[in-house]
């Protein structure tokens, strides 16, 4: 009976030993995983906020670049006007020089 219960015994201690190498083991598995956890909403956290800073300097960019179209598209039109006004001076400039040698025949018809 002494045997037995000896037997019965170190079965029980080998099982408690057993349980709580088991409970150590998975206890050191969740704390890994949890930490794991963290550190990937902590780097979720900063990519997020990396995003929006992104975002807001593309925005910042993208005003800019309207602002610059808007700026490009007065200079095409500002252009425009001074061609059309170039173009028109140089046929005034014309008529002015036929003008001034009609007048330059007629003096010397007249001398």
């Amino acid at each position: 009976m002494i045997i037995f219960n000896w037997i019965f015994l170190t079965i029980v201690i080998i099982v408690i030993l057993v349980l709580i190498f088991k409970m150590f083991y998975y206890k050191h598995l969740h704390d890994k995983t949890v930490a794991e956890r963290n550190q990937l909403k902590d780097a979720l956290k900063e990519a997020e906020i990396l995003i929006k800073k992104y975002q807001i300097q593309l925005q910042r960019s993208l005003g800019n670049m309207g602002l610059l179209d808007e700026e490009v598209r007065k200079l095409k039109a500002d252009l425009k006007a001074i061609k059309s006004r170039n173009s028109q001076l140089r046929v005034e400039n014309e008529q002015l020089k036929r003008r001034i040698r009609e007048l330059e025949n007629k003096i010397e018809a007249l001398l």
